[in-house]
Parts: C-alpha cells; structure tokens; sequence
C-alpha cells in the first residue's frame, strides 16, 4: 500500500485532538506518539530499563509501572531532565512509530507528536508537516478546563515550550485554531481537498470533503 504520512504537531492545548478526531472520522489512521511513548515505558517495554535507571526507582509505583505524575513533576521542572527522558524515549518511540506506519489500514497516516520537529527522527517519517497553532490565552484555558490544571502550572507548562513560531517556520501547513470548531473544520476541509488533488492515489477511497 502507498501511504501518506501526515505530521501534525504543535505546542500543548493548542487542539491537535480535535483535528485527529476529525481527520479519523473521514478515514485517516491516527498514530499517537505520546501513546507510543506510553508502551515504550511499560514494564518490558523498550525505555523502561533505561528511564528507570536514569531517574531512580522512586519513580516506579508499587506494581513497578512508572508514575508519570511523579515523572512528570520531575521533568517538567527540569528542563535538563526532559531533555534526559527524550534521549531516552524519542528512539524506541521512532521504532514504534515506523512499525506502527507499516501495519495501518488506511493510506493515509496521520502521526501526532508534540515533539515532532524537536526530536528530529519521527519527522523523517513523515511527507508532510501540519502545525496547528494557538494564542496563549486559548492554550490557557483549554488546559484549566480540559486537564483541571492549576492556572500557575499551567502557565509554567505553555512557557518552557518552544516558542510556535519555531514550529510554524519548518511546517508545510499551519492550521491556526483560535475560533469556532466550524472554522477549524472548514480550514480542514481546505486542506483535504487539496491532498485529493496532490495525492490522488494515497486519498482515493476515502471520505471526500462534503459528506
């Protein structure tokens, strides 16, 4: 099978959900890195041993699976100890990942990574780039209310982030979501209307723009 192979990112709480939910509804293969990253850190999984090591067995819950609350505080205040777990995990995530491209059931693929461009391999998997973007005061409250988070870590998280401009400069597309889910949808309907006249052989068969 002929695929394409989508990658959507973009800093947290900017809706990257919303347009996967989307983009499956209409016949895409959704591939979720962070639910990659998840496996890879399972007990047996292929970062397990290695994450464990580097940041100690206060980590682990009783059952030995990792906390990521507990991980999470650690790097998430720590931005020398995120950049340690991502050594750690990006490339057992990529294995995962190109596994995963190999075994979908539909042509095309979309990959969600928050760390797509940062990390560097998972982005060469991909033949397009999609970076959806959002103002701070809508990444705000969409973690306040989707994540019932405090609004001081949240502001904490939405600032160690690369700034979205970064991203923006190496996408192919840039979805900005900022307004009504109508025009989220119509901004992706553009879109998939013009991957059925670049990619006709990857896109015949699924779901056409007005349904």
């Amino acid at each position: 099978m002929t695929r394409l192979v989508i990658g959507l990112t973009g800093n947290i709480a900017t809706g990257k959900s919303t347009i996967l939910k989307y983009l499956a509804e209409k016949g895409a293969a959704i591939i979720d890195a962070d639910k990659l990253a998840h496996r890879v850190m399972e007990p047996g999984g292929a970062a397990y041993e290695a994450v464990v090591r580097s940041f100690g067995r206060d980590i682990l819950n009783d059952d030995g699976t990792i906390n990521r609350k507990r991980l999470g505080d650690i790097v998430f205040s720590d931005t020398s100890a995120l950049g340690r777990l991502e050594k750690l995990v990006h490339p057992k995530v990529f294995e995962l990942g190109n596994q995963e491209i190999d075994e979908a059931k539909s042509p095309l693929v979309i990959l969600e990574a928050i760390k797509l461009l940062e990390a560097g391999l998972m982005v060469t998997l991909c033949d397009e780039v999609w970076v959806v973007i959002s103002n701070f005061a809508n990444q705000l409250r969409r973690l306040m209310e989707n994540r019932n988070m405090e609004e001081s870590k949240a502001e904490r998280i939405i600032s160690i982030q690369p700034p979205q401009a970064a991203k923006v400069n190496q996408a192919d597309r840039v979805i900005e979501n900022n307004g009504a889910l109508e025009e989220l949808h119509a901004q992706l309907d553009t879109i998939w209307a013009d991957l059925v006249a670049r990619y006709p052989v990857q896109m015949a068969g699924l779901h056409p723009v007005a349904e």
